[in-house]
Order: C-alpha cells, then sequence, then structure tokens
C-alpha cells in the first residue's frame, strides 16, 4: 500500500518559518530606500526637486506676502507692530508718534465706516430720486427729439436706446463670464506667484544660480530672514508680527576687520542660547560656512553679536611676525605685550606675559607649538628674562634655545618627563628662595615652560620614596609642583607656560587648568574639552575652539585673558597667530642671543632633595603607637605645608598601601599603626 502525505495550507505554513515572511516588509523597504537613494544621485531629479520646491515657494510665499498687505492696510497691526519694536528698542518718541498714527487711523477708519451705515440708510431714496430724474431726463430727451422730427414715436427713443444698450452689455458678460469665471484663480495664482518670484521667497538652494545670495554682502533683510528661518517659532512670529519685519531688532550693520558685526536685539520668549545653539543653521541661513560666523553675548540683555565675515577671507594668510620684519624689535617684560597675531577683525593683537601662568592646548598638529614658542621668542628680547624649557615632543622645535635658556630638555621619553618634573621642583626651589629673600628684593623673571605637558602628566613612573612622577593626584610630583608655581609663583616673577594635547581630566587636571591666568586653545574635539581649555564662562560667552576646523584653522587660537584687549562685553577673543617657522625661528633667535652675554645651556638638573613622605609619617607620630588618619594629614601638613596641604585620606591611604602599611579601621575609626610604618621603613631602607 503507498500512501501519499498531502500538505495542508496550514502545514504549508509551518514549512515555511514566519520569520520570512516577517522580513517581507523590511526587504520591500530596503529595496524602497536604495531607489530613492540612486534617484536623489540622479542630477535630473534633483534639478526637478528644485524646481518644484522654487515654484511652490513662490506661490506659498507670495499668498503670504499679499495677505499680510491686505491685513495691513485693513487693520492697525502694522501700528501696532511699530508701537511694540520702538517699545523693545526703547524709543518712547517713536512709541507716541505711532500711537498718534494709530489713533488718526482708528479715527479715519471709523468715519468711513459711518458714512457706510449712512449710505445704506440713504440708499433706497437716492436709488428712487436717481431712477425718477434719468427716467424724466430721457423722457424729456425724447420729447425734444419728437419735436425736431416731428414725430410723436421719437418720445420712447431714448429709453429704448438704453434699454438696448443694457441687453448687450447683459450678453456680451453672459458670454465672457464663465470663461473669466473659469480663469479667475489662475489669474489669481499668477500674481501671487509672481509676487512671491519678485520677493524671492523659495530658499537659496531652490532659487536659480544666477539670483541666488551665496556669499554677497550682509543686508538688513538678509540678517532679519536668516533668524526668520531659523526653525524658532516664537522668533518667526515675532517677526512677522512687525511691520518692517524685524529692521529694529538690528543695530547699524558696520564694517569691521574683514567681515561686519551687528547686534540683534531679541525678542521676548527667545534667549540667546537658542541662538547659539543655531551657529550652523544661522551661517548657513547667511550664506557662509560655519566658520565664518560668530556668536558673542554682549552687555545688553536678550542680545547677541554676530561677526560675519566676507566669503573666504578667513582662508586668507594673515602677514609675517613683526619678530621676522622687523630686526630692531625688542622686548619688555612689565610693560610690553608680545605681538602675536590679528583678530578676526584685522587688527593687530598683543598679549601681555608680565606674572602670568600661560596654558595653551589643542589638537595635535595644529600650531600649538608654533604659538607658544612665538611668545618665548619675543620675550627673549628682554635679557632680564631668563628661561628653563622642557621639550617633551624633542624633534627639535625648540633647538633654537640653544644657549639662549638656561636649562633645556628635549626628549619624549618617560625618562625626560621625570627630568622635566624635577625641572619644575626646581623652579619651585627658587621660588621658595625668592620669597625668603629680604623685602624689597628685585627678581628677574624666570620663565618656565613644558612642551608636550601631558607627558608628564601622564608619566608611570615612580621614584625611590614610591611616589609617582606623574598622575593628578596630591602624591603627584609634577602635579604638585605646578600647584605649588601656580600659587606663590607670580608674587616673585616666576611663571609657568604649558602646551599640551587633546585636554582631558587625566592629562590636563582642573587645579591645574585653572591655575592658569592666560587660557587659550587651538581647535579641539569636544564642547566639554573647549570648557577644559577655556573655562566654563568663556565658552558659555561665546568662545568656541571645538568649532574651529581643524586642519584648516592651524593657528587660530581663542583666548580668555585679562592680558589682551577683549571687545567689551565678551568673554573671549579668537585670535589668528603669525606663523614662524623653524628657519626664521632660528634667525630670530640668534638676534635675540646678541642682547646677552652668554648663557651655558644645562640638559639636565641636579635633583632637589625628595620629600620622604614614609619617613615624614614616622616622625610625626612622636610617642603615639596610633594616630587617627586625620590627625596623621594635619601633622603632616604642619610639617610641611608646601607638600603635604593637597593631600587627603585617599592620597595616604594610597601611598602606605605601597609598604603593607595601609590605615586600619579601630574602635570604628580609620588610624595609622606607629610600628607598622616603623617596620615598613626599615624594610625600605635595607632593600
Amino acid at each position: 500500500m503507498t500512501i501519499t502525505l498531502i500538505k495542508t495550507p496550514e502545514d504549508a505554513e509551518d514549512a515555511h518559518p514566519k520569520e520570512e515572511s516577517s522580513t517581507r516588509p523590511e526587504r520591500r523597504r530596503a529595496r524602497y530606500l536604495r531607489i530613492a537613494k540612486a534617484a536623489l544621485a540622479d542630477e535630473r531629479v534633483r534639478t526637478t526637486g528644485r524646481l518644484a520646491v522654487r515654484h511652490a515657494s513662490y506661490v506659498a510665499g507670495g499668498t503670504r506676502v499679499v495677505a499680510r498687505r491686505a491685513w495691513d492696510g485693513r487693520s492697525a497691526s502694522r501700528y501696532e507692530r511699530m508701537i511694540r519694536a520702538a517699545e523693545a528698542a526703547g524709543l518712547l518718541e517713536e512709541v507716541k508718534e505711532w500711537e498718534a498714527r494709530g489713533h488718526q487711523f482708528r479715527a479715519a477708519r471709523h468715519k468711513r465706516r459711518m458714512d457706510m451705515l449712512q449710505l445704506a440708510l440713504n440708499l433706497p431714496k437716492a436709488t428712487a430720486s436717481a431712477a425718477v430724474g434719468t427716467g424724466g431726463l430721457l423722457l424729456m430727451l425724447g420729447i425734444l427729439l419728437a419735436w425736431a422730427n416731428h414725430d410723436v414715436h421719437d418720445v420712447l427713443t431714448p429709453i429704448e436706446t438704453v434699454v438696448d444698450l443694457v441687453r448687450w452689455v447683459a450678453l456680451i458678460a453672459g458670454i465672457v463670464w464663465g470663461p473669466a469665471l473659469a480663469a479667475a484663480p489662475w489669474i489669481a495664482l499668477a500674481a501671487i506667484w509672481a509676487v512671491g518670484r519678485n520677493r524671492h521667497t523659495a530658499p537659496q538652494w531652490a532659487l536659480p544660480a544666477q539670483v541666488r545670495d551665496l556669499g554677497g554682502p550682509i543686508t538688513p533683510s538678509i540678517v532679519v530672514t536668516a533668524f526668520r528661518d531659523l526653525g524658532i517659532a516664537a522668533l518667526r512670529k515675532a517677526l512677522e508680527d512687525m511691520a518692517d519685519m524685524g529692521a529694529a531688532m538690528l543695530s547699524p550693520i558696520v564694517i569691521a576687520g574683514c567681515g561686519v558685526e551687528v547686534d540683534v536685539t531679541l525678542p521676548t520668549g527667545v534667549s540667546t542660547e537658542e541662538i547659539q545653539k543655531r551657529r550652523r543653521k544661522l551661517a548657513e541661513n547667511l550664506n557662509r560656512h560655519e566658520h565664518e560666523v560668530f556668536i558673542t553675548i554682549p552687555p545688553a540683555a536678550r542680545t547677541v553679536r554676530l561677526w560675519i565675515a566676507d566669503s573666504g577671507a578667513l582662508d586668507e594668510p594673515i602677514g609675517p611676525s613683526p619678530l621676522v620684519t622687523d630686526p630692531d624689535v625688542r622686548a619688555n617684560y612689565k610693560t610690553g605685550r608680545a605681538p602675536w597675531g590679528q583678530s578676526l577683525r584685522g587688527d593687530a593683537v598683543a598679549l601681555s606675559l608680565y606674572q602670568r601662568m600661560l596654558l595653551i592646548t589643542g589638537l595635535s598638529n595644529q600650531g600649538k607649538t608654533a604659538s607658544l614658542r612665538a611668545l618665548a621668542l619675543w620675550l627673549a628680547f628682554d635679557p632680564t628674562v631668563e628661561f628653563w624649557i622642557g621639550d617633551l615632543k624633542g624633534v627639535g622645535d625648540w633647538a633654537m634655545f640653544e644657549a639662549l635658556a638656561k636649562v633645556l630638555i628635549q626628549g619624549p621619553t618617560d625618562e625626560h618627563a621625570c627630568a622635566v618634573t624635577e625641572m619644575v621642583e626646581a623652579a619651585v626651589k627658587e621660588m621658595e628662595d625668592r620669597l625668603q629673600a629680604p623685602p624689597g628684593t628685585v627678581h628677574d623673571p624666570l620663565v618656565v615652560i613644558v612642551d608636550e605637558a601631558q607627558v608628564a602628566f601622564m608619566n608611570p613612573l615612580k621614584d625611590d620614596n614610591k611616589l609617582p612622577y606623574g598622575g593628578k593626584k596630591a602624591t603627584s610630583r609634577y602635579f604638585m609642583a605646578c600647584r605649588r608655581l601656580h600659587n606663590q609663583g607670580r608674587a616673585v616673577n616666576v611663571t609657568l607656560w604649558q602646551g599640551t594635547q587633546d585636554p582631558t581630566d587625566e592629562n590636563l587636571p582642573k587645579l591645574v587648568r585653572e591655575g592658569a591666568h592666560t587660557r587659550a586653545s587651538l581647535v579641539v574635539g569636544t564642547e566639554s574639552q573647549a570648557k577644559m581649555a577655556l573655562g566654563d564662562k568663556a565658552v558659555d560667552g561665546g568662545a568656541a575652539p571645538h568649532l574651529l576646523r581643524q586642519g584648516l584653522d592651524k593657528g587660530t587660537v581663542v583666548v580668555a585673558s585679562d592680558g589682551i584687549d577683549i571687545p567689551a562685553g565678551e568673554a573671549s577673543i579668537t585670535v589668528r597667530t603669525h606663523f614662524i617657522d623653524t628657519e626664521p625661528a632660528k634667525e630670530i633667535a640668534e638676534r635675540a642671543k646678541q642682547l646677552r652675554n652668554g648663557v651655558a645651556t644645562v640638559h639636565q638638573l641636579t635633583p632637589v632633595k625628595d620629600v620622604d613622605p614614609l619617613a615624614d609619617i614616622a616622625h610625626i607620630f612622636g610617642t603615639d603607637t596610633r594616630v587617627l588618619t586625620r590627625d596623621v594629614l594635619q601633622r603632616l601638613t604642619a610639617l610641611n605645608a608646601a607638600v603635604y596641604k593637597e593631600w587627603n585620606n585617599s592620597d595616604l591611604k594610597e601611598y602606605l598601601e605601597q609598604y603593607d602599611a595601609a590605615p586600619y579601621k579601630s574602635n570604628g575609626v580609620m588610624v595609622v599603626d606607629r610600628q607598622t610604618v616603623r617596620d615598613a621603613l626599615a624594610a625600605r631602607d635595607a632593600a
């Protein structure tokens, strides 16, 4: 017997997993997406799309313009908008003038309406009077005509003529009415389209190439339109409610360097933060690239200040540094200012270096070393200034300071970072000696420069006392040396300049970056890094190094400092620094050396006597067998405040754990045992 199995529809469904059927819509969507992408890649499709958007925008924009004109002509909205604009600008006299004009308009409109009502009441009487008068006149003409022709039938001839005329008018109207009625919407549409076309109500990208305003002069209408199209509903509505379409919001547009500047007073309900967040869209609406529009916050409330560069102007190089062109250049550390570059306006920018700690950050290969070195080269023309330089890149960028700097350490290794740390510690020792000098002692400036400082902060090595060279804690030797210089160095003319890449909390601790008086940043990757480089206040006020173009804006720095002329009401200034290449830098350094009697450069300093925390901890016990951790920290601070003032429980625990002498809990409190510490000290010394 042969048995044949027949699959039922249910069996067939079971044979095909539901997953396959569930993927069909996904495959269909993917196919449609590929088709759409291919279509959009076709220039003919894009041209057709632009054409459709352009003419649709003409109609929509023309309708809006005509409706606004009609509404303005029939209502007092124009006067209300002008009153609000004048109030916002604080122009009280104009407020009174527009109120008077509005009152006159309403009075005239009321009179016209009353006249229309009176006309409606008098219309029947006037119609009857006109009919009787016209009939009498036609009858009189007929009598005169009959009298002249001696024919009584001519009495009705004028009336018959008028009747025939009315019949022909009705006949012609009946023929024309149908086509006119059918054509009227199209005529109105064409008229509205013409209005929109004349006003260029379509987006710039959809307009014909010959009428686009790409990179053209900035006019009030362009600025207002750019703000209107930012996508902020409250701003758009406020602009549409103004009779002048927002012109009262703008200050006069003035030429500022290679661009223009204008203040924009925002209407109520629109914040400056909303405008700052839409910088890219605003720039595109102004037909500029994002890097060609800068937004800052002036002192006036609800106001943003725009600086708009001429199209392509920021891509043009600036002139050479005065250090290159002027062979007689001289410097004065106290009263002079280093020529650093040009502002976006094209004005020369100079920076005061007097008793100011300096920090410059940025991504790699953006001109950080050149910007920092240009300041040092100018200061080298003051013979009283002494340089200690640590270059942790080690490729010769600072080699021209040989025989110009007293200390010059060059190299990228951890050992070089240790040597630089010891150099900064030696500067701390020099600072302490100066602080202990008799009052009134004059100290020559000492400038300590560390380029690629992130290498020192990230150094993993430890010294013989197990103190780390790098790190961001109070046990870090480099971190603490920087902190101590920041705290007291400027009082005796000892300053620290640092350059570092790609700032983070790991390679540029908060306490160190906030100790700098002058903070500058080239292009960085994110807004959070910009805040690390310049501080929250500067970035919230409009500083935006994270919006600079990597590779294209080399040498352009955003600076926050009281040592540079910053426009009133702004928190920072953007500077296009002069680039001094290596060979010109060598020539400048040679000229600076001629002003000095000769400097014997050393490449390694004798380390300052190391602090021994383990020995200090053993010392502070006295006769106590156990001491609370907080008391240990207090006694260490009393012993050597410069070193231990920043230590906390975590630092103490981390350090002692290395010697198996960590604090432990006794009777509910953390203590350190004297014998354990002494055993650890003996074991270390015996090793």
